[in-house]
């Protein structure tokens, strides 16, 4: 898919991270906003919002904490972890779960609906995790060459979203993805090996994971 749309450049974006207003979500505009390391977040009734905050938190595959409590629960909770199952459940789920601090959520219908067109194409991709055939815990995020970006995750269960990412770690691992895009700076996220980079660096970073081919089909782990 050809992407020719021009957003503003980050480097002048607002002082906290606002680049641009409008637009819409459909897959052009999308991937064109992640290529250029930007990402839609708003609330209902609220125009299109496309960030690129700095610092930028990034998570290297190879710097993943495995603590030992997680451990613990990926060997002894009987969870399956499948990518791709259900997209549309997982990203509802998300959408759903209820947030400390926030009042509604920023996964309005219209964005499940374009997230849900881009699992169709090849570019979003979930990671479930279930327990006794029931959806638990998960993540969903975007794939642009060797760039995997972080959209949300939700758990119901102990840990249940936590070995989901392990899982995307440990694929990002196998084929040599440079970073894990997660977005917004929390210990939570530090914990487990995710650092802040400057925008400059993250925008270098990324330029040179896109120079790779993207892998537009199904997942599987």
């Amino acid at each position: 898919m050809a992407i020719e749309i021009q957003f503003p450049d980050p480097d002048q974006a607002e002082k906290d991270g606002l680049v641009a207003v409008g637009g819409n979500l459909s897959p052009e505009f999308l991937l064109a906003a992640y290529s250029q390391g930007i990402f839609p977040w708003f609330s209902e009734g609220e125009p299109i919002l496309w960030w690129s905050p700095d610092p930028r938190m990034v998570l290297f595959p190879k710097n993943f904490k495995l603590s030992a409590s997680l451990k613990q629960s990926i060997r002894n909770r009987n969870y399956l972890v499948v990518a791709d199952k259900n997209f549309k459940e997982l990203i509802t789920a998300c959408s759903n779960s209820k947030r400390r601090g926030q009042k509604g959520t920023w996964i309005t219908d219209g964005m499940i609906e374009a997230y849900v067109r881009l699992n169709e194409l090849g570019y979003a991709h979930s990671f479930e995790t279930y327990r006794d055939n029931r959806l638990v815990g998960g993540l969903y995020g975007v794939s642009l060459g060797k760039a995997f970006f972080g959209e949300s995750m939700f758990f119901l269960e102990r840990d249940a979203s936590k070995v989901a990412l392990f899982h995307l770690n440990e694929l990002m691992l196998k084929w040599n993805y440079h970073f894990i895009d997660v977005q917004q700076s929390t210990a939570h996220l530090r914990s487990m090996g995710a650092e802040d980079l400057s925008r400059k660096t993250f925008l270098e970073l990324l330029k040179k994971s896109l120079a790779y081919p993207t892998k537009k089909e199904k997942w599987t782990i």
